[in-house]
């Protein structure tokens, strides 16, 4: 796990290299929309949360979320669909014979459609449903559930230097498997933006999660780095961003590390 994780970082670092050598200036608008997951572009975002540590779990778990969302914008931008499929590994104590027990696949898919009720240069804000579908290609790796509920996001850049938002979502079990536990949960994003200049800006964005079926939460503190770049018609926001839960009930994680490339396409003008 470590030698990926390595040989990941190495791969990054090239990337970012790359995309730097051909930067181009971005304006203040830009800057702003990067980090908007409403922004009326159309989004692929390679987000991963690597969990090193969990709280109540044996030693030496660990756990890796690999993320890979896309995002279309509808009728100029009213609409928004977002949908999400995660790679996930989890390893959890060891066999009889002192084997790391681990899995490997697909995890629980979901997407949500935002109506954005407000929207302008400095303030987006959208409600809509939420579905989740059980896809986990094993059993550990998702609830084995349809789920379904709401995600409210806003986001606010009344300032050049500071932006600010949440996305909060819903969502409770309505079928699937009958001998898995039903599920009711709700995740809660805030985000907070500090442009620094020259694209580069200071960063947090953990997610709370509060599992009101388990009676379980978890409540990250986080502060990370990131860095926005022009190529072409393609907007690239690279960041790093280490997580640390402030409080927790149940098995979850105590720290980890959230990074990601987020793109964001411009249309041309004909």
């Amino acid at each position: 796990m470590k030698t990926i994780l390595i040989k990941g970082i190495i791969i990054v670092l090239f990337g970012i290299i790359a995309i730097a050598v051909q930067a181009q200036e971005l304006s203040e608008d830009a800057l702003k929309k990067a980090n908007n997951p409403l922004a009326e572009m159309t989004a692929l975002n390679f987000q991963n949360y690597y969990i090193p540590s969990f709280s109540e779990a044996p030693a030496q778990s660990y756990a890796n979320n690999f993320w890979i969302r896309y995002a279309q914008p509808f009728a100029n931008g009213k609409l928004l669909l977002r949908a999400s499929v995660p790679l996930v590994t989890t390893s959890f104590g060891f066999d009889t014979i002192g084997i790391p027990k681990s899995n490997s696949g697909l995890g629980d898919a979901n997407m949500f459609l935002s109506y954005n009720f407000v929207s302008s240069a400095n303030k987006t804000i959208g409600i809509g449903p939420l579905i989740a579908a059980p896809t986990a290609s094993q059993t550990e790796l998702g609830s084995g559930k349809w789920q379904a509920g709401l995600a409210f996001v806003a986001f606010i850049a009344n300032s050049p230097k500071f932006q600010f938002g949440s996305l909060i979502t819903w969502q409770i079990s309505v079928g699937g498997d009958e001998d898995r536990a039903n599920t009711n949960m709700s995740a809660v994003q805030p985000f907070l933006f500090w442009q620094l200049g020259g694209g580069t800006y200071l960063r947090s964005a953990p997610i709370w999660v509060f599992d009101f079926e388990k009676e379980q939460f978890y409540v990250p503190f986080s502060l990370g780095i990131g860095k926005v770049v022009k190529v072409n018609n393609t907007i690239f926001n690279l960041f790093i961003e280490p997580q640390y839960s402030i409080l927790h009930q149940g098995t979850q994680p105590q720290f980890q590390i959230f990074a990601g490339i987020n793109l964001q396409f411009i249309k041309s003008k004909n």
